[in-house]
This record gives C-alpha cells, structure tokens and sequence, in this order.
C-alpha cells in the first residue's frame, strides 16, 4: 500500500526541518560544510511554494520542495528519511515531480546538486538530466541540471 503524499502546512515545518538535517547530515563529510537544504527555512519554504510529504507512524518519510520558476519547475530538495533511503524512493520522488511540473504547464523540470554529491548527480543524469551550468551561489558550488518533459517550444 503506497503512502499518499500530501501538501505540507506550518505544522510540519519542524519535522520537515528534523527530516532534512538527518537525510543530508552525512553529506557535510563530503562537502566541508552543510549542504544548501539543511540552511533552509521551511516554515518560510511550506508559505511560499509546494512542498510535499509523505510520513507514517514513525513520522516525516519523505519530502520535495517544488518552486515554480518562470520557465521551469525546479525541483529545490529531496530529502529521504536514512532509514527508508537506499529503496528507491528519491528515483520515485523525481518521477511525482515531472509528473507535478508537467499538470502545472511546465516543459522543464530543473534541479540542482552540489558538486561533491556526485553519486546523485549520476542518479540524475541516469533519468534524464542534463548539466546545463556550474555556479557558485550562497557560498556552495552547484551543478544545475535540466530534464526536457514534452515538446521544447522554440
């Protein structure tokens, strides 16, 4: 039986929070430093955009943050509770968001990784995405990426 993902409201904002530190934490060894999606503010996240959780009696499982851009969906954050990572859920995560970008209109579903995280940049160019640019932005070295979901209007 599948868990229904629903929209986040204040309330989760905390657990939302809790879920982000402990699926990104062993990132820092790899990265020197806390990656982007431990410094957010979720409270703020959950006002301002869509952002997605699936939980069960354990609490919070999973999440996305999806934040409409002017010429893409960009998906902002995965995040995988530890204990569940490793079973496929951030592939089928990815797979909810194209199918969100493409309901809401979009042709492009855009996300960003560091650098260092190279094992989700490979995940993701295994689905589809394409580097498109390197930037440095707040101080993290990122590789943005993009994923064509229709037609390209030209």
């Amino acid at each position: 039986m599948t868990i229904p993902m629903r929209q986040a409201n204040s309330e989760d904002a905390e657990a939302l929070t809790a879920l982000v530190q402990a699926a990104y934490e062993p990132w820092i060894k790899v990265i020197g430093q806390k990656p982007g999606p431990m410094l957010a503010d979720y409270a703020q996240l959950i006002a301002d955009h869509w952002v997605g959780i699936r939980s069960d009696a354990a609490g919070l499982i999973e999440a996305m943050v999806l934040i409409e851009q002017a010429d893409a969906m960009l998906l902002d954050n995965i995040a995988v509770r530890p204990d569940m990572q490793g079973q496929g859920r951030g592939k089928a995560l990815v797979a909810w968001a194209e199918i969100i970008a493409k309901d809401a209109g979009f042709s492009c579903l855009r996300l960003y990784a560091h650098e260092k995280m190279a094992a989700n940049v490979a995940l993701y160019e295994r689905l589809g995405f394409t580097i498109t640019k390197r930037v440095t932005e707040k101080g993290l070295n990122r590789i943005y990426m993009e994923k064509w979901l229709g037609r390209r209007d030209l």
